[in-house]
């Protein structure tokens, strides 16, 4: 069955146009190259190691190898029969609601939140659910729920469907949802692999805790990359972070009020981004930081944290450049304006494997608990 989404209708919405050509993000690497070329690099002080601050919006910016990442949250309310949200819709523009009323938004969905199927060709998507459920289905047969600190990783390679809808599966009482969707570019050499997605379950990503000199604690998930003695579960197997010299790193940290910590240095040449996302102001790398903030540091260097009166809670990304041309179009990323022809030219000719379920925006039994089936048959429960 194909995908009920209308396609010309679909690229109108998440065409972002070949305008949005992103160019080698070298900014960032000529800044290191920078500091360690000038004379006494070595006897910088703290906030040397700050290269920039900006506020974040909706669409947090990233440095290579990863493209955006994106905070939803959500404060929706009691599900209604269909997993949707109870109450009117007037006043939204269902199939395109990005303006948060009465709490929260719909996304491109209609019936419940969020994104019906639509198609990705030459990056992976790394969804972090903090709270809520998220159902997939994509067009290989796969499909899943999952949340509460559980983490999708999709390889999408040559090109694959999914849709990514957020179930209120609870009737009698609200239904918070709050998520990071990450998209981390892939290789040229790697751009054309099968598609594939891998579960991390939460109960399998490792959590690193520590107590400062103070009695504060601090504590850090690890969904990629490693952090002392605590290692990720394996990305998927074509990732760029499969490859531990890229030193892709993926870490949510929670910060007690009051606590102090050191973010520990990677190899000089990585990029690093530190999201503040939620609290009230931190010092860092000796200088105040209010929350809602990026932070591009020199990776080469420890970071100090003090975090101020409220908890914490910060994202960091990180990661060595894959440093090739960057050419994206709505859901397509590739190296060429000419390969971005070919990806919409297959997609039309093949919808890369068509569109197995009876809705665009499908959604689960209410009551499938967290779940992953694969699309070799594999199938995972976990509650």
């Amino acid at each position: 069955m194909k995908n009920n989404l209308d396609r010309r209708n679909f690229f109108g919405k998440w065409g972002i146009g070949l305008a949005a050509i992103l160019a080698l993000r070298m900014e960032g690497i000529a800044k290191t190259v920078k500091a360690f070329s000038e004379p006494n690099s070595n006897k910088m002080k703290d906030e040397d190691s700050i290269l920039k601050i900006k506020p974040l919006g909706f669409q947090w910016d990233t440095q290579d190898p990863f493209l955006f990442c994106v905070h939803h949250e959500d404060k929706f309310p009691k599900g209604n029969a269909e997993m949707g949200p109870v109450g009117s819709m007037d006043g939204r523009h269902l199939g395109d609601d990005f303006i948060i009323k009465d709490g929260y938004r719909m996304y491109h969905g209609k019936r419940v939140p969020g994104f019906p199927g639509h198609p990705h060709r030459g990056f992976e998507t790394v969804t972090v659910v903090r709270q809520g459920f998220v159902d997939h289905a994509d067009s290989l047969g796969a499909a899943g729920r999952y949340g509460q600190g559980d983490v999708q990783w999709m390889t999408a390679g040559k090109g694959v469907q999914h849709s990514e809808m957020f179930p209120l599966i609870y009737e009698d009482k609200e239904n918070p949802m709050e998520l990071f969707q990450i998209w981390l570019n892939l290789p040229k050499k790697n751009k054309m692999v099968d598609a594939h997605f891998k579960m991390l379950w939460s109960d399998a990503i490792p959590k690193y805790s520590n107590t400062d000199s103070n009695g504060k604690k601090i504590e850090v998930e690890v969904m990629a990359g490693s952090l002392e003695n605590h290692k990720a579960p394996s990305p998927p197997p074509n990732s760029w972070a499969s490859d531990p010299n890229n030193e892709v790193a993926i870490w949510n940290i929670h910060l007690e009020p009051g606590a102090h910590w050191t973010l520990p240095k990677a190899f000089a040449g990585i990029n690093r981004t530190i999201y503040y996302y939620e609290g009230d102001e931190i010092n860092l790398a000796g200088k105040k930081i209010t929350k809602y903030h990026a932070i591009e540091v020199l990776a080469e260097h420890d970071i100090a944290l003090q975090n101020g009166n409220t908890p914490a809670r910060i994202l960091v990304l990180q990661g060595r450049p894959i440093n090739e041309p960057v050419m994206q179009y709505g859901p397509f990323v590739m190296n060429t304006k000419e390969e971005i022809n070919q990806a919409f030219e297959d997609y039309h000719n093949t919808q890369f494997g068509g569109w197995p379920w009876k809705r665009g925006d499908q959604v689960h039994d209410r009551h499938a608990g967290r779940f992953a089936i694969h699309a070799d048959g594999t199938k995972e429960v976990k509650s």
